[in-house]
């Protein structure tokens, strides 16, 4: 049950005032908006919520608190400039936390970013048992044992018995470990040396002689830099190691144990290199001396420290390797026929030297060169991939090398980028073989804590979901001694994976990689963050936080929320979700329109209040004056032409059969994290990619797919931007700019001047303004700082130069076309019916309001994800094609869509689906779903506890499921939506689909 909403307060004084805001669209707002409230504003996309609530709202904020600050902190922070408004009385400081990537750096986790690991690395510092982590065993299947024992102390004679009886007869020098990685200039530390009597030093690995290093009487003898971390070594003794040197290396080791506080570094002479081994009082295995290790701190936890990372990835947890599914993509081809894709020259005949490389090879292993790859033994074909064990060559008189480790060598060894380019296509991601994906070394790995009876080191606990690991935490067993310690640190580790919990994120693991969340899910992440912090006083501005949210989670959400208000906080959520709207204190309905048509206040109240107003469209859908009705009737979906995925078994995936009918829309559903990206973007959409493009992907696991032969053409409709420079622009991506260049090119004064329709474009010289490349801004490189683009001082925007622009169509150059929106330009280009039904497209989807040459990388998500709708939609296979056959793949088309714009895109998913295209659609908003043809529904919830088919059928028939999440509020929804007038579509009615797979 949702908490009770809060009445705005009745002192005036305790309101937001927003005086005269013309940021973007908006004309000259004036507005109050409650503090210490839930405020939801909302409206149809382009209608400037955004340009109120972040540009205007937040902005002035940040601004005015920067200003707050003394001068001396000011010039470190970027100057903020004021946004176009009059004034904002009762403003307090302002935080953001938008819809955007969770960051691109593969070093980014979910325990990062919430500081839980942080806390983690202090608990396993002072409270964790080390333990040894040398291998005694390799299993068959990859699987090592570890010796496991508890690390003990290591008393002087114990470090001199293990030398000399493991490295016997080697030339050693003992060294003290004085600096550990620390910065400064160090002649202190030298003069310390020197007084000890010791003459050498080893600093960063270089043998230094004291004396000749302080006859420098500069600060800095040794030439180092003040702010880099050093190492340096007392050199104590060089000695070789012999029972015979028992009593002088007792009397070296006892003496750097001293100097550097129970540490010493044994250095081994191997040619002319140098091997180290350290050895400590404090901590090393009884029975494996060499696995010993000093104090524990911090950052021997740390992946982003040499002293804690993993040295063979660098603590990233993962590597680039050559993938066999990669380099052998079909498995119907022999040796000879180019089964080993790489070794093919231009992807088509064999390589000549490889050739005859593989013919010799199965002459000396009788193998048939035109056997399909596939048939081969399972013991041939780790030989032609892995190659021959050196015991294998010896017994065989053969070597081979293995098609894997050659082209690794290859890779390594080429200096050809384009050689590397080429060989890089072939290779994925995967876990690192030395840490097994867990980012740090043996070392820091072997330190464990106990919880409910078994062992855990600090990258087990982070593979843990934030479920499991308020459970691990709850039944964790530190001892007395470490209960003071771990306390405070427990404390605060509970308190953040408790937030999390709260924002219906519980079936996250704390090592997810933070660039592969989605945008609701970094956001919500950031907002556990904030609730964790506890502030008060402070103006939270949020961006659709319901992405990916299933209505079960909204509830959660909610509270979440209330509890930032409650405890003396504002704040204002851009939202579109029916059920926060709902639960707000107060709503801001923004528009009419979008674009030019909005930019006005139309209603601002309670939800009760704004429903009841007479021309509020937000209002107009709450109240049931409008709403989206169910189709009348439903396309009827043919068994017999369906795509089955078989043994879908990738992340959470239980090893799922699901079929998926061709010929409508098809909506996977379920709450967060259950499994619907997992089954539809890696499984299905890059499986059809492979199949009928080509594409050089490895999908998610799973057995196999059967039907892809159906699918002709597969597009995935993301919201990732169309285009990544301020060059693209939706006239540019449609294709529709070709036709406008032309009809330019075919004016008189073009023939007169001889301008062809190249002239007119601004990414090629001739007619594009040379000062900004045809850009209309000029990018200033900021070094360490995110480039920032200007506008043009030369063509002010316009892209082209002064010839140019002198011509003119129907009065209007070619940058005003540019300039105008798709509204204006639709009558503008009445008579071309080719660039008139391309943009009707545009305007069916909503984006009526856009300028025909606004720069991609201003488009939101949602708007760029439209822009490739109506792309598909305006070209002429879908609108008179009678054969289609494509697929089609949607990840949450509704975000950032307002109810009227959800009407809109449905109806033109509706035209795609009635031309006989196939639609999968990942999607929350109930609306879509009981739009659809047929439900996919996966859970019952997320993380591990997902995975499973629940449901599959009409809306009616996962309506009355009695187990499915999304059938519960479906039903409700059915209940009270009345039928279209007319079916959404006439459709052969062959044999229906089962109900469940």
């Amino acid at each position: 049950m949702l908490p009770v909403a809060h009445a705005p307060p009745q002192d005036r004084s305790r309101w937001i005032r927003v005086r005269g805001a013309r940021e973007h669209n908006l004309k000259n707002v004036f507005l109050e908006i409650p503090r210490d409230r839930l405020v939801v504003m909302t409206g149809v996309s382009g209608s400037g919520k955004s340009s109120l609530a972040f540009d205007t709202i937040f902005a002035e904020g940040q601004r005015k608190y920067m200003e707050s600050l003394s001068a001396y902190a000011r010039q470190f922070l970027d100057q903020m400039e004021k946004p176009d408004v009059d004034a904002i009385d009762g403003l307090p400081p302002t935080i953001a936390i938008e819809q955007r990537s969770g960051g691109h750096t593969p070093r980014s986790t979910v325990a990062t970013t919430t500081e839980i690991y942080d806390y983690l690395r202090l608990l396993f510092a002072r409270c964790g048992q080390p333990t040894c982590w040398h291998v005694t065993e390799v299993k068959k299947d990859g699987t090592q044992v570890v010796c496991g024992q508890p690390i003990r102390a290591s008393s002087p004679s114990q470090i001199v018995s293990s030398l000399i009886e493991h490295r016997a007869g080697q030339r050693a020098m003992i060294a003290a470990p004085i600096v550990r990685s620390k910065k400064g200039f160090h002649r202190d530390v030298l003069e310390a040396i020197q007084k000890q009597g010791f003459v050498r030093a080893r600093v960063n690995g270089t043998l230094v002689d004291v004396r000749e290093a302080l006859k420098d009487s500069g600060e800095n003898p040794l030439k180092l830099g003040r702010y880099e971390a050093h190492d340096i070594e007392a050199v104590i003794d060089r000695i070789v190691i012999n029972d015979e040197s028992r009593q002088r290396l007792a009397e070296s080791i006892e003496a750097a144990l001293k100097l550097a506080d129970g540490n010493v570094v044994v250095l081994l002479e191997h040619g002319s290199t140098w091997t180290e081994e350290r050895y400590s009082e404090k901590f090393a295995c009884s029975l494996h001396p060499d696995c010993s290790i000093e104090a524990l701190e911090p950052r021997l936890f740390s992946f982003n420290s040499p002293h804690g990372a993993c040295a063979d990835c660098a603590g990233l947890g993962r590597v680039q390797e050559f993938d066999e599914r990669l380099v052998v993509p079909d498995h119907e081809k022999g040796l000879s026929e180019g089964a080993i894709d790489p070794w093919r020259k231009n992807g088509k005949r064999m390589n000549m030297w490889y050739a005859r490389l593989l013919r010799k090879f199965c002459a000396a292993f009788e193998i048939d060169p035109k056997v399909p790859f596939g048939k081969l033994s399972a013991k041939t074909k780790r030989v032609v991939l892995q190659g021959l064990t050196p015991e294998e060559e010896e017994k065989l008189g053969v070597t081979w090398e293995g098609v894997l480790p050659s082209l690794k060598r290859r890779f390594l060894e080429s200096e050809s980028q384009f050689v590397k380019e080429r060989l890089t296509a072939y290779m994925t991601d995967a876990p690192c073989p030395a840490c097994r994906g867990k980012r740090l070394r043996p070392t820091s790995l072997g330190v464990r804590v106990r919880s409910d009876d078994s062992f855990f080191n600090i990258g087990e606990v982070c593979a843990l979901t934030v479920e499991r690991a308020l459970g691990f935490f709850a039944a964790l067993e530190l001892g007395a001694e470490n209960s003071v310690i771990a306390t405070p640190i427990l404390k605060e580790v509970n308190a953040r994976l408790g937030f999390l919990a709260s924002v219906g994120l519980d079936y996250l693991s704390l090592d997810r990689t933070s660039s592969t969340l989605s945008g609701g899910e970094a956001q919500r992440i950031r907002l556990a963050t904030q609730v964790g912090s506890g502030l008060v006083g402070v103006a939270y501005v949020l961006d659709e936080p319901t992405i990916g949210l299933h209505q079960k989670d909204n509830d959660r959400l909610v509270r979440t929320l209330r509890h930032l208000t409650d405890i003396g906080n504002t704040v204002l959520v851009v939202e579109h979700d029916e059920d926060m709207i709902r639960a707000s204190d107060w709503v801001v309905d923004v528009g009419p329109g979008p674009g030019r048509h909005g930019g006005t206040i139309v209603a601002s109240g309670t939800p009760a209040e704004v429903a009841a107003h007479p021309t509020s469209l937000t209002g107009a859908y709450l109240s049931g004056r409008e709403m989206i009705r169910v189709p009348a009737k439903r396309r009827t979906l043919d068994a017999a032409r369906s795509l089955l995925v078989k043994g879908a078994r990738a992340n959470n995936l239980k090893s799922i059969d699901v079929r998926f009918p061709l010929g409508g829309m098809v909506c996977v559903t379920g709450v967060s994290g259950s499994g619907k990206s997992t089954l539809v973007n890696d499984i299905l959409l890059k499986s059809a990619q492979v199949e009928v493009h080509e594409a050089r992907i490895v999908p998610g696991l799973h057995e196999r797919i059967v039907g892809l032969k159906q699918v002709e053409r597969v597009v995935e409709v993301d919201q990732s931007p169309i285009g990544r420079t301020p060059r693209s622009n939706p006239a540019t991506y449609t294709g529709i700019f070709d036709d406008i260049r032309k009809i330019y090119s075919m004016t008189s004064e073009s023939k007169i001047r001889g301008y062809e329709p190249g002239r007119f474009s601004f990414n090629v010289k001739g007619g594009r303004c040379e000062a900004c490349q045809g850009q209309g801004l000029r990018r200033i490189e900021m070094h360490f700082l995110p480039d920032v683009f200007v506008m043009c001082d030369t063509c002010k925007g316009s892209r082209y130069n002064r010839e140019t622009l002198e011509v003119r169509f129907k009065h209007k150059t070619i940058a005003d076309v540019l300039a105008m929106t798709i509204d204006d330009a639709a009558p503008f280009f009445e008579s071309h019916p080719k660039i008139r039904r391309m943009l009707e497209c545009l305007k069916e989807v909503g984006l009526g309001y856009v300028q025909l040459g606004q720069a991609s990388t201003t488009l939101s998500g949602g708007e760029a994800q439209r822009v490739k709708l109506a792309a598909e939609l305006g070209t002429a296979s879908n609108v008179l094609g009678t054969a289609a056959r494509t697929l089609y793949v949607l990840d949450e088309p509704t975000t950032g869509l307002h109810f009227d714009d959800v009407r809109k895109l449905i109806a033109v998913l509706g035209r795609l689906a009635d031309a006989g295209h196939t639609l999968v659609v990942i999607e929350h908003n109930l609306d879509v779903i009981k739009c659809a043809d047929w439900i996919i529904d996966l859970g019952p919830d997320g993380g591990d506890r997902g995975g499973t088919l629940i449901a599959a059928g009409t809306p009616e028939e996962i309506a009355a499921h009695p187990t499915s999440y999304t059938g519960q509020y479906l039903k409700a929804l059915l209940a009270h939506s009345p039928r279209a007038a007319q079916p959404a579509a006439i459709v052969k009615k062959p044999k229906r689909v089962k109900a469940a797979v």
